[in-house]
């Protein structure tokens, strides 16, 4: 006979603070840092789209250097790497294929 647990299942959620203590600051910090990452290397071998990824990749930066500086957990590290690794190639390849302005 198969066992039976009593608790009800909960849904999957990204877990950031898993030292059991609210960061938001850092939280917000390390999404923001990822978003721009993200956008970044995703817009920037588009040579149409080198304005959006040029100024997402160094507004990512910084904001991915600071959050990594503030940081608390694994996951904020985590999302801090590749969010700076995402925004600097991204610009990278923004910067080559036309720079900040149209």
């Amino acid at each position: 006979m198969a066992r039976t647990t009593d608790r009800p299942r909960r849904r999957f959620r990204v877990h950031f603070n898993t030292d059991d203590r609210r960061h938001p600051i850092e939280n917000a910090l390390s999404v923001t840092a990822f978003v721009l990452g993200v956008l970044a290397l995703v817009t920037g071998p588009i040579v149409d789209l080198h304005v959006i990824a040029s100024w997402a990749g160094v507004l990512g930066f910084p904001t991915g250097l600071y959050a990594q500086y503030i940081s608390v957990t694994t996951t904020e590290r985590s999302l801090n790497v590749i969010g700076l690794v995402g925004s600097f190639v991204g610009a990278a390849l923004g910067i080559y294929h036309g720079g900040f302005f149209p």
